[in-house]
């Protein structure tokens, strides 16, 4: 008795996703380098460190702008124009580069140089410390500063109480993040990416509390003008906006 054995032809089905995880990986490939260490991730790491202060800047500036265009969108804020490129935009770019960005080098390369070589735990917790009586307070309040004069302060009451009636609330924010950010960039990141990493950091809390302000504005802006009534001309106009 003969027994045939049929040939079994096995084929390659196609992996469900396959495209996008190649897409994916390409994506990946070209931000970080993958083993050559050529991509976007890397250029920019080396340009932190051969132009530290130069790559700061245009990373605080570019995150700043596009907060505030971001905090518009979520809050459905936009400019007398209709769109949420306002004039803030712009302001706060600068503000980012020519501000933030010189501040925060210098306030995180003086806290480095103080801990400079001390690894121990009672260092990490002082450096903490330090950071948020000393580095943060700073920041923040020239962070107020700043805001209240692109809000249009134009006198040192209105600046002063701008900063009085900002200053805890934005320090309970940092008393509860900035601990967490520091202790993470001393257990993962080198130094030289302490600043880009912070920016990112603030520009998400930042955002969110942008776009939580302006929400609350607006909502102020329509109680006001449905509770005024009718406008002088008689009839309802959309709630005022202004481009600041």
């Amino acid at each position: 008795m003969s027994v045939k054995f049929e040939k079994e032809t096995i084929r390659e089905s196609p992996i469900f996703g396959g495209r996008k995880h190649e897409t994916a990986h390409e994506i990946g490939e070209r931000l970080t380098g993958g083993e050559t260490m050529t991509g976007y991730l890397a250029a920019y790491l080396k340009q932190l460190q051969e132009n530290p202060l130069r790559t700061k800047m245009l990373t605080s500036g570019s995150l700043a702008a596009l907060q505030e265009v971001l905090a518009s969108w979520i809050a459905h804020d936009r400019s007398k124009h209709g769109h949420y490129f306002s004039a803030r935009v712009p302001k706060m770019a600068i503000y980012g580069a020519f501000v933030s960005a010189p501040l925060g080098h210098v306030m995180i390369s003086i806290l480095q140089r103080l801990f400079k070589g001390r690894t121990s735990l009672r260092a990490k917790i002082l450096q903490i410390v330090v950071s948020n009586l000393i580095v943060s307070p700073i920041q923040n309040s020239v962070y107020l500063v700043s805001m209240a004069i692109i809000a249009g302060a134009r006198t040192f009451h209105q600046v002063r109480a701008t900063v009085r009636a900002g200053f805890m609330p934005v320090m309970k924010v940092s008393w509860i993040t900035s601990p967490l950010a520091l202790a993470f960039a001393q257990q993962f990141l080198p130094e030289h990416t302490w600043v880009p990493f912070f920016n990112i950091v603030a520009f998400v809390i930042g955002t969110y509390i942008n776009a939580h302000t302006k929400k609350k504005r607006l909502a102020a802006l329509r109680k006001k003008h449905y509770g005024d009534g009718r406008s002088n001309s008689g009839r309802t106009d959309e709630f005022s906006r202004r481009d600041y």
